[in-house]
C-alpha cells in the first residue's frame, strides 16, 4: 500500500503566489525561461542558468550554486516561506472550464524502489542526474510531480469538503490562461485520515508526469540512506 505523509511546504505568501508561480522546468528552454521569468519567478531557482549570459551551460556547477543562492534569497525576501507545521494541501487547475483537483503530499522513496509507484516511461540518465544534483544541493524538491491513484470515495469526499468549507489560499489565472487554486489541510484528524486511507486503500500510485523528477528525488533519498548508519526510513529525506 502507498506510503504518504504531510510536509512543511515552502511556498509564497498569498500576495506573491501569481508572481512566483512558473511553468515546469522541462517545458521551456533557457531562452524562453529568460524571457518569461519575472523578478520573483521560480524559474530563477529551477532554471538558474537564466541569471547568466545567454548560452550559459545549464549543467555548469555555477548554475546549481546559483539555484541555492536564489532559493535562499527568495526566503530571505519573504517570497517563499516554510509552513510551521506539516500539512496536506489541495491543489486544483482549471482549463477550458474544467477543474481537476488533487492532493499535495510527500511520497516515500521505498515505494519507488519496490514498485508501489508505477512508471510508464524510461528515463534518461543525464536528465536524472541534472535534477538529482538540483534536489541534492538545495535539499528540497522544488517542483511537484503528478501521480494518479485509484479512486477512493472517502478521499474524494475529504477533498470536496475542504474546498467547500474554506476559501482558497491561492486563486489566480496565470498568463497562459490556466486557473490555479490551493487550499491548506491543517486539521490533524483529517491529516491522519488521509494518511490512513492511502495506507489501507491505495495499493499503487502511478507517475502521470514527472518521471525524471521522481527518479531524481528517489535517488537523493537513496544517497542519504547509504550515508546514514542509523537509517530508520522515517527521516525527511525518505
Amino acid at each position: 500500500m502507498a506510503i504518504i505523509k504531510p510536509f512543511k511546504g515552502v511556498r509564497p505568501p498569498k500576495q506573491f503566489a501569481k508572481e512566483v508561480a512558473s511553468r515546469p522546468y522541462d517545458v521551456l528552454n533557457s531562452e524562453e525561461a529568460r524571457q518569461e521569468a519575472t523578478e520573483k519567478s521560480l524559474l530563477h531557482i529551477i532554471k538558474p542558468e537564466i541569471d547568466f549570459e545567454p548560452g550559459f551551460d545549464e549543467h555548469d556547477e555555477r548554475a546549481y550554486q546559483k539555484a541555492v543562492d536564489n532559493f535562499n534569497l527568495w526566503q530571505k525576501k519573504g517570497w517563499l516561506v516554510q509552513d510551521p507545521k506539516e500539512f496536506y494541501y489541495v491543489y486544483a487547475q482549471t482549463m477550458n472550464g474544467r477543474t481537476q483537483y488533487g492532493l499535495a503530499a510527500a511520497a516515500h522513496i521505498d515505494d519507488y524502489f519496490n514498485g508501489i509507484i508505477k512508471k510508464h516511461e524510461l528515463t534518461r540518465p543525464d536528465k536524472e542526474e541534472d535534477r538529482m544534483k538540483h534536489v541534492l544541493i538545495n535539499n528540497a524538491n522544488m517542483e511537484p510531480v503528478f501521480f494518479a491513484y485509484p479512486a477512493v470515495p472517502e478521499l474524494d469526499k475529504i477533498v470536496s469538503d475542504v474546498v467547500a468549507s474554506k476559501p482558497a489560499e491561492y486563486d489566480f489565472v496565470a498568463e497562459d490562461g490556466f486557473g490555479h487554486h490551493f487550499w491548506i489541510i491543517d486539521n490533524p484528524n483529517t491529516i491522519n485520515k488521509i494518511t490512513e486511507l492511502f495506507a489501507t486503500k491505495v495499493p499503487f500510485t502511478y507517475v502521470a508526469d514527472g518521471h525524471h523528477r521522481t527518479a531524481a528525488a528517489a535517488r537523493v533519498g537513496q544517497h542519504h540512506k547509504e550515508r546514514n548508519p542509523k537509517h530508520t526510513g522515517k527521516e525527511e529525506y525518505n
